[in-house]
């Protein structure tokens, strides 16, 4: 699992989430939507404080976590948060991890 959050998109959730730093971002899956990872899932986002973590990465202040229940999602994939030039609007990809796609 890895999870990267670039300088522009922490930008994009202090704007959007209007909270003075340090806060904290839950990143879990909603059962909704057309998910590019998972059928039937989607990244949603939650300000929020940490219960049981499984993962962090904190970037400019603000703690990007995952809940260890959560962590599935995640596994054997690169999660990518950057910001959309067109839109400037948030942009999630994901990369499979090559021993991932070996299974």
């Amino acid at each position: 699992m890895f999870i990267s959050i670039d300088e522009r998109a922490a930008s994009w959730f202090t704007r959007e989430f209007e909270f003075n730093k340090p806060f904290s971002i839950r990143m879990f899956p909603q059962y909704a939507g057309f998910g590019n990872k998972h059928k039937g899932y989607s990244l949603a986002l939650s300000a929020e404080k940490p219960a049981n973590v499984g993962y962090t990465n904190v970037v400019n202040g603000i703690t990007f976590f995952v809940e260890v229940n959560d962590v599935w999602f995640f596994e054997d994939t690169e999660t990518y948060l950057t910001i959309d030039n067109d839109s400037e609007e948030l942009l999630v990809q994901y990369n499979e991890l090559a021993s991932a796609a070996v299974s």
